[in-house]
């Protein structure tokens, strides 16, 4: 193949077909001709910590609503909000907290976790998110990989469409005699304290673990002489958040984010929205994840916006339910948590009416189908619904639509790059050499918004951080992505999620958007398996939107893709799940594909096992 002369204008210069450009003269043109773009380099960078800004917010908006939470029937402003977390700061400062400790915390969406989030932050201790639904083997690793501190935890972990679990055997593996006033774990020696919180309405006492510090000794009520907090010296370029990547992939990563990359990131998220003081945002995705605390609380409390909790997990009905009464403007989520509550409607479950004073919200996680964005519009009335994508390591939105692109924008691509990014389509087997227009390659991000590294993992850090010719660091996000010339990304799948068959690269998205259209699919995902004659072929997990003898059959998949698309893109195999066996799922509501390749593997192997030799 030969390449044209080509140099990234990073330096504002090109050689295109024999004349030199300056990155003026394409800025004047308007379209880009090879897929690399800036983001707008207005407004500017706020140079703040998060705990400094907030405090600005809660002056100029002290008597607005900051948080409600829907299940524990309790909301609070944000002048409460800033004297609660400060409180609390002093609490968690008399427990041990200090500058750089890593404190984890495992609750879920509730009015604790919103108050000890900015109290960390103020203190300048590290906040580390952990999935509820973690076990025991789980929890340890991740805080001995962290040496982390302390550990804030609930009695219950409530999951979603699971019944409580009771976190107190989880706890004892942590800490042997949990008895004894001196807390000591010999699974994680740096652990100092386990704060607790009793979420469980009488189910567990806890009065007689006296290695454990209760929520409510160290958030005594505020006095009246309450001043905040003294100067804690802190760098918005402090390490802040950890996030372990929840990811499609089997092993998760300790991103290290700082305060001036996920206070950015929310704020633009929040321009971008066209979020004001009156929005009132419903928030379901978890906020032990960047969706829920980044896109949700960073952006709304940058914009003195509410924000929702309807459940300590995901619940659609109770999600659907906190729109009706709260009268929310926004509402979050992933395609397949949007996918439920659609199904809620339609049933008759949950009444069409009061979602009137929808009209915006963030779908991401995942690629957004087409038939389920025109749901979404009609039906809930998310006429401004906007398109984010990004990664944990890119704290974590790089591009996102706007309320006002085109449907076939917010359809079909993630926007263009928010500001002060960059990005590039490469060629994933030469990082170096940067793609043509339109051409799908694997996209890379630049900027601001870096994770500064994966902690105590600097091969890993070093594997997807990448240095170009110029020395500018990239993350190399593993996405299949093009750019079109006008700057619009679109995102075409995870590379490694690509079927080959035959040679031919197919795109699962395509196949899955095909078979959403079909009215008798509910959810559908698509994986390559292997196969002796193409080396890769078609399957497709399928959950029918009616179960038993009206269910969708394989044949008529197969031939509604055959109509729709083409007979390469016809999947050979089809598998069915029951609505009580959903997709396997990351915390944040992405299909693990790599779990349903392992499956659709073993069930092959099991039905050649079954068939007669011939």
């Amino acid at each position: 193949m030969i390449m044209r002369p080509y140099i990234p204008p990073f330096g504002g210069l090109r050689l295109e077909r024999g004349r030199l450009f300056g990155r003026a003269s394409l800025l004047r043109r308007g379209l880009l001709t090879h897929s690399y773009n800036r983001g707008p380099t207005e407004p500017p960078l706020i140079e703040s910590t998060v705990g400094d800004h907030f405090t600005r917010i809660a002056t100029e908006h002290g008597d607005r609503t900051a948080i409600i939470s829907k299940h524990q029937n309790e909301r609070i402003t944000y002048a409460g909000l800033d004297l609660r977390s400060n409180a609390l700061a002093r609490g968690f400062q008399s427990a041990g907290v200090k500058r750089g400790d890593r404190v984890g915390v495992m609750l879920g969406s509730s009015m604790e976790y919103a108050v000890a989030t900015y109290a960390l932050f103020k203190l300048g201790a590290i906040l580390v998110p952990l999935n509820p639904s973690f076990n025991s083997t789980q929890v340890v690793a991740a805080l001995s990989h962290l040496e982390s501190s302390h550990l804030i935890i609930s009695t219950e972990s409530n999951l979603p469409r699971k019944d409580p679990r009771n976190n107190i055997p989880l706890l004892k593996q942590l800490v042997p005699d949990p008895f004894s006033s001196k807390l000591e774990s010999e699974a994680v020696p740096s652990l100092k304290k386990i704060i607790i919180i009793d979420n469980s309405f009488g189910r567990t006492d806890i009065t007689s673990y006296k290695g454990l510090t209760p929520f409510t000794s160290i958030s005594s009520e505020l006095s009246a002489d309450n001043k905040p907090l003294p100067n804690q010296n802190l760098s918005s370029n402090d390490i802040v958040n950890i996030q372990f990547t929840s990811g499609t992939t089997a092993m998760p990563k300790a991103a290290c984010l700082t305060h001036r990359s996920i206070l950015n990131n929310g704020f633009q998220i929040g321009d971008r929205m066209r979020l004001t003081p009156e929005d009132i945002i419903c928030c379901p995705p978890p906020m032990f994840h960047c969706f829920g605390s980044i896109l949700g609380y960073m952006a709304t409390a940058t914009h003195g916006s509410a924000i929702v909790f309807p459940t300590e997990s995901f619940n659609a009905r109770a999600a659907l339910r906190a729109v009706q009464e709260e009268k929310c403007t926004g509402l979050y989520g992933v395609p397949t948590m949007f996918l439920e509550e659609l199904g809620l409607i339609e049933s008759g479950e949950i009444s069409g009416d009061g979602f009137q004073y929808l009209r915006t919200g963030i779908a991401a996680g995942s690629s957004i189908p087409a038939e389920l964005m025109k749901k979404l519009h009609r039906v809930l009335n998310l006429t401004e619904l906007t398109i984010c994508y990004g990664m944990t390591e890119t704290s974590p939105v790089s591009a996102m639509t706007t309320t006002d692109d085109p449907i076939e924008k917010r359809i079909n691509t993630v926007g263009r790059l928010m500001p002060h990014v960059e990005a590039k389509v490469v060629n994933p087997e030469n990082r170096n050499e940067i793609l043509p227009i339109e051409a799908r390659g694997e996209l890379a991000v630049s900027g601001y918004l870096l994770m500064k590294e994966y902690w105590g993992d600097p091969e890993r850090t070093a594997k997807e951080m990448f240095a170009d010719n110029t020395g500018k660091i990239w993350m190399h996000t593993g996405d299949e992505a093009s750019m079109s010339p006008d700057g619009y990304i679109t995102i075409t799948g995870r590379i490694k999620d690509l079927i080959i068959r035959g040679g031919e690269n197919i795109h699962p998205l395509e196949i899955e958007n095909c078979l959403l259209g079909h009215p008798g699919v509910g959810e559908v995902s698509v994986v390559g398996v292997p196969d002796q004659r193409y080396g890769e072929v078609i399957a497709a997990f399928v959950i029918a939107r009616e179960q038993g003898p009206r269910s969708v059959t394989k044949e008529e998949i197969q031939e509604w893709t055959r109509e729709k698309l083409s007979n390469h893109l016809v999947p050979k195999h089809v598998f069915f799940l029951e609505t009580s066996d959903p997709f396997p799922k990351t915390a944040s509501g992405k299909i693990q594909k790599f779990k349903l390749k392992e499956q659709a593997i073993q069930l092959l192997a099991e039905d050649a096992r079954m068939s007669p030799k011939v």
